[in-house]
C-alpha cells in the first residue's frame, strides 16, 4: 500500500536498556536512508517499553512522530511476578540455563532473568515513575482479550491465572496492564497475545490480522503522522 515498513531488530529476550540502543541505531539508519526526519513505531507486547525507554533515554521524541504500543505489559505483569516468587529462578544454574536458551533463540544480547524482573509490577511501578511520556510524541495503546481460555490453547492455563489474579487478558498480558496514556483503544475479536502478530496466517474470529496494523497506519496518516 505504498508504506515503507522496517523491523527494529531487536532481541526477543533482550532488556529494555540494551534493545533501546539497537532500535536507537536502526532508526538512525532508516531516517538516514529515507531522507527523512522522524517515523512511526509500532511495537508489540515487551516492544513497547523498549520504544518508550528510547524515547526518554535517548531523547528521541525529535525523530519519532508516534508510539502505537499493542499488548504491551505498560503496569507490569502477573506472570513475571509469579516466576520472580519462584526460588529456582533466582539460582546461579537457572540463570545459566535462561542465558543459554536466550543464545540459542538467536539474540545478540539476551537476559531473560532481567527481563522478568524488570517486567514484574513492582519494578514497572518505578519505570512508569520515571520513563515519562514526551509531550512532541503521540503516544497510544492498543490492546486485545481473549474471550475464555479456548480462545488460543497455547495460554490455556496462563488465561485462566490472569482471570483470577487481575481479570482479562490476551493470556499473557492483562487488560490492566496493557492499558495505559491518554489514548487507549481494544481491538475486538477475541485475540490472543501470541495471534496478534498473525503468526497462524489465518482470520482470527473473522478479523484478518493485516487488516488491524493497515488501520493503524491509516488513522496515523490522517492524523498527519
Amino acid at each position: 500500500m505504498g508504506i515503507k515498513v522496517y523491523l527494529g531488530n531487536t532481541d526477543a529476550w533482550g532488556d529494555y536498556e540494551s534493545n533501546a540502543l539497537i532500535l536507537k541505531s536502526t532508526i538512525e539508519k532508516i531516517l538516514s536512508e529515507n531522507k527523512t526526519g522522524k517515523v512511526n513505531i509500532i511495537s508489540h507486547s515487551k516492544g513497547g517499553i523498549d520504544s518508550r525507554y528510547l524515547i526518554w533515554k535517548h531523547d528521541f521524541a525529535d525523530k519519532i512522530v508516534s508510539l502505537t504500543t499493542i499488548c504491551t505489559p505498560h503496569h507490569g505483569a502477573e506472570a513475571a511476578d509469579l516466576i520472580y516468587n519462584q526460588k529456582i529462578i533466582h539460582t546461579k544454574m537457572t540463570k545459566k540455563a535462561l542465558a543459554i536458551f536466550g543464545k540459542l533463540y538467536g539474540d545478540t544480547n539476551p537476559n531473560l532473568y532481567n527481563v522478568n524482573y524488570h517486567l514484574t509490577t513492582a519494578k514497572m511501578k518505578e519505570f512508569n515513575e520515571k520513563v515519562i511520556p514526551d509531550d512532541r510524541v503521540y503516544y497510544q495503546s492498543l490492546y486485545t482479550t481473549m474471550r475464555n481460555a479456548f480462545d488460543d490453547l497455547m495460554f490455556f492455563y496462563s488465561y485462566l491465572y490472569l482471570k483470577l489474579v487481575n481479570g482479562e487478558s490476551d493470556g499473557i498480558v492483562s487488560e490492566h496492564s496493557a492499558r495505559w496514556g491518554k489514548n487507549i483503544f481494544k481491538i475486538e475479536g477475541g485475540i490472543s497475545h501470541a495471534e496478534i502478530v498473525d503468526y497462524k496466517k489465518k482470520k482470527i474470529s473473522g478479523i484478518n490480522i493485516p487488516d488491524i496494523y493497515i488501520d493503524i497506519t491509516d488513522k496515523l496518516s490522517k492524523m498527519g503522522f
